[in-house]
């Protein structure tokens, strides 16, 4: 499993997966420019090659570029998601969608939009987890996630960055809230518990530009899991900095 992660963060979202001649994509909220770029890792030149988006919410740092692809690519959400989504297109927790050589099961989230999803995508073997823009992981979550060669974790926040910064109460209170983002502890306190054997790449993503750093949210990382003794060192952990494209996968 290839899987390119062109952007995360509230600039913009996009993610890229391909196993065999099977390309998908998490969400649009970047540029065809930037996507192209990411398609190129996987030897595709063109959006065309991308055979079905799934969305995980709403929100515009997710979704703002849906419209550069003229509805031309078989796009799948929660009900309530998006406007004059068919049915058929609807996500509902615990039914899985085949797309070629992937699986993807979709699973709720806790954020403040229209019946939010994360993912576990399977496919040639590999099993990835893939989580951003929750409060927190709902117990069956977390049940999915155990166990994944690869996991993408939300990390956006530090708590003591959150609350001492600058940002209004009503806002800290949002982010820190149960519908909000996951701090850099809770993240990694989950995935403390998530890691497995077949553990190969974690990557922290979404991380605030201004209540976080990917040096802080990776040592937040490194010394929870490092108690809990179970970073491995054949574990490659990875802070995603947002502007920035990440490989990972069989990529990495």
């Amino acid at each position: 499993m290839d899987i390119v992660f062109v952007q995360l963060g509230s600039k913009g979202n996009a993610t890229l997966i391909k196993e065999g001649d099977t390309i998908i994509q998490i969400d649009m909220g970047v540029t065809l420019k930037a996507i192209k770029r990411g398609l190129s890792f996987l030897g595709a030149a063109s959006p065309s090659a991308i055979q079905a988006l799934f969305i995980t919410h709403e929100h515009s740092d997710h979704i703002s570029g849906l419209p550069l692809y003229k509805k031309k690519i078989e796009t799948y959400a929660g009900e309530g998601t998006l406007k004059d989504l068919d049915e058929n297109h609807f996500l509902i927790e615990g039914e899985a969608v085949d797309v070629g050589e992937l699986t993807i099961l979709p699973f709720s989230s806790s954020h403040d939009a229209n019946n939010p999803m994360n993912f576990i995508i399977l496919g040639g073997g590999k099993k990835f987890g893939y989580v951003t823009d929750t409060g927190y992981i709902r117990p069956q979550g977390l049940a999915l996630l155990k166990d994944c060669d690869y996991l993408l974790m939300e990390s956006n926040y530090g708590i003591k960055e959150l609350l001492g910064g600058k940002y209004p109460a009503f806002l800290k209170k949002r982010i820190h809230g149960r519908q909000g983002h996951l701090s850099n502890y809770d993240s990694a306190s989950y995935c403390a518990k998530l890691i497995g054997p077949r553990t190969k790449q974690i990557f922290l993503g979404h991380i605030s530009l201004e209540n976080n750093t990917p040096e802080i949210a990776e040592a937040t990382y490194r010394e929870i899991l490092n108690a809990k003794e179970v970073l491995r060192e054949d574990i490659r952990l990875i802070a995603i900095p947002q502007l920035t494209m990440q490989l990972g996968g069989d990529l990495l």
